[in-house]
């Protein structure tokens, strides 16, 4: 186990880096999901393929 541990400790580590990466992208999405931030920014006026344009104009 330790040779396996000493053989690949660069992978090892890149593969750590990476997921602490997405995890802390994906946290920051979910934490601007729940205060209500899009994550195209919310112009709607500019984004021809906005999901959320419709519900929006609705309001207005």
């Amino acid at each position: 186990m330790l040779s396996f541990i000493s053989n690949n400790i660069g992978t090892i580590i890149v593969l750590a880096v990476l997921i602490a990466v997405v995890a802390a992208v994906t946290a920051k999405m979910i934490k601007d999901r729940k205060k209500g931030e899009h994550l195209c920014g919310g112009d709607c006026s500019k984004c021809h393929g906005c999901i959320h344009s419709d519900a929006q104009n609705k309001s207005e």
